[in-house]
Formats: structure tokens, C-alpha cells, sequence
């Protein structure tokens, strides 16, 4: 069986990135996961943090491309 997650807000949404289940890491807050794949592209730079703060998770992955 085949489970889809791209759109949050179909049947299995909350298993995408783009899912708005924030966490919090090493004493920082990531508002979603996308946020966090797509500043670990960056490590230890200001673009990461930039990345971090975005409102959107569709705005960190256009700064991660």
C-alpha cells in the first residue's frame, strides 16, 4: 500500500514536511521539519538562521534551492 503525504491537508498530511508540527532542537525552535532540512544546508551560517525564522515552510525551501 502506497501512502501519500505531499499535500498537509489530505488523509496523511501530517507526514510532510511542510506539515506545521514544530519542534524544538539543541535549545532552538523549527516550525516545521522543511525548515530544518532546508537550513542544514547551510550549517553554522546566518543563511541557515534566515532559513529557521521564515514564516513559511514554503518560503525556507525556495532560500534551501
Amino acid at each position: 500500500m502506497k501512502i501519500y503525504f505531499s499535500n498537509t491537508r489530505e488523509r496523511y498530511g501530517c507526514f510532510s514536511n511542510f506539515s506545521a508540527q514544530g519542534f524544538e532542537l539543541d535549545g532552538l525552535y523549527w516550525s516545521t521539519s522543511e525548515h530544518y532540512f532546508q537550513a542544514q544546508k547551510f550549517p553554522l551560517t546566518l543563511d541557515a538562521e534566515q532559513i529557521r525564522l521564515v514564516k513559511t515552510p514554503k518560503e525556507a525551501a525556495k532560500m534551501g534551492r
